[in-house]
């Protein structure tokens, strides 16, 4: 099956775990979600990202005490039909530096803070809070 849009799919899939409480949300692996999903690790909102190219990406979802989702939510910025590109010195602050922004640059997937510090814009992939 194809997916027009991997990005919001994976974005999709790691609400609906969310919502429903399990442990893992696995979907096809890229590069691109498997960047992103190690951004989610490295901020902390993730336990931890296994995955093999061209196979699974599974990632194990971070809860508080009684199954309370360290993601609060998700929202693609850029879509296939409407793309979203930010300069550095433009680039959102998610709830006031709560949140993360992940961006898309010349130089690499990463948060829009680091695309920030390096003065590079991009395309704004989403944001996490």
């Amino acid at each position: 099956m194809s997916v027009t849009d991997p990005v919001a799919d994976m974005l999709n899939r790691i609400r609906n775990a969310c919502s429903a409480g399990t442990p893992v949300a696995e979907m096809p692996h890229s590069r691109l979600k498997g960047r992103i999903a190690e951004i989610l690790q490295k901020e902390g909102y993730v336990r931890k990202v296994e995955g093999e190219p061209r196979k699974v990406l599974r990632i194990h979802l971070k809860y508080f005490g009684d199954r309370v989702p360290t993601i609060r939510g998700l929202r693609r910025a850029s879509r296939p039909g409407l793309r979203r590109y930010v300069k550095a010195q433009s680039m959102p602050r998610v709830l006031g530096g709560l949140g993360v922004a992940i961006v898309s640059t010349s130089q690499g997937v990463m948060t829009g803070q680091e695309a920030r510090q390096r003065g590079v814009g991009g395309e704004l992939l989403c944001q996490v809070w």
